[in-house]
């Protein structure tokens, strides 16, 4: 009870506000020499790859990107229960704040993916299961940007969008073992697989310094986007209260 005490004070918004306030500014220094190191890895100590050569560099951007826009959804699908079973206040403010930061993160993969696999494949795109399902989810977050804003209620509209939510989040899976399932062009798993990583520790380390940055990033974004979403709620509150208090008003007496 004592440690999850902490974390149910912060479902109060006031207090969730609070504790970004305090928490941004480290966040934003870790996550620049976190994203700075990684980089500097990636782009001066890693080596070229003996097949790839220099283009093995873009792995630092596109890996990441990829891992975020499906991190990203996940938050969204977490938080869409949170909207529709466990009514939580920051629900919604979560989900709606993650819905343009993981679109960024999958365009910022789609458009890595394509300057890649251009010298590897010969192409800038193919319609294999990875890349078709990873733009399926492109597709899905677009979708929710314009559900969220074709509905004026704010209920309605976290609602609305948690459900389709909730039906978009089978492409998660699909994502993750298409290259499995199916013969695509992308490889297999080689960070996250049994026996260990299969990628040599020169090339792996960067990957996973870059990996922590652009998470700390996306936290850092996301943190203070629902700050600035409560804020916006807020103000809207007032107004809406400002702007039926003259009709609340008692009339005067003769």
């Amino acid at each position: 009870m004592g440690i999850l005490s902490p974390v149910a004070a912060l479902a109060n918004p006031a207090r969730f506000s609070a504790f970004a306030v305090r928490i941004l500014p480290w966040l934003a220094g870790a996550t620049a020499l976190a994203i700075g190191y990684g980089l500097y890895l990636g782009l001066a100590v890693a080596p070229a790859d003996y097949q790839q050569g220099e283009t093995v560099r873009i792995m630092f951007l596109h890996v990441p990107a990829a891992w975020l826009a499906m991190m990203g959804y996940s938050i969204m699908a977490v938080a869409s229960l949170g909207v529709l079973i466990w009514r939580h206040p920051l629900a919604d403010v979560a989900a709606k704040v993650a819905t343009p930061l993981g679109a960024a993160f999958t365009f910022l993969a789609l458009a890595t993916g394509s300057l890649w696999g251009k010298p590897m494949w010969g192409t800038y795109w193919v319609w294999d299961a990875r890349l078709t399902s990873f733009l399926i989810l492109f597709l899905m977050y677009l979708g929710l940007m314009a559900l969220r804003s074709a509905i004026d209620e704010p209920s309605r509209a976290a609602k609305a969008c948690a459900i389709l939510t909730l039906v978009g989040s089978i492409n998660i899976p699909i994502i993750k073992f298409s290259v499995d399932w199916w013969n695509t062009l992308h490889q297999p798993a080689s960070v996250m697989k049994m026996g260990g990583p299969a990628m040599d520790p020169s090339i792996l380390t960067p990957l996973l310094v870059n990996a922590i940055g652009f998470t700390l990033l996306f936290v850092t974004l996301h943190l203070a986007g629902m700050r600035t979403e409560l804020a916006r709620r807020r103000l809207r509150t007032m107004r809406l209260t400002a702007a039926r208090a003259p009709r609340l008003a008692p009339e005067p007496a003769e």
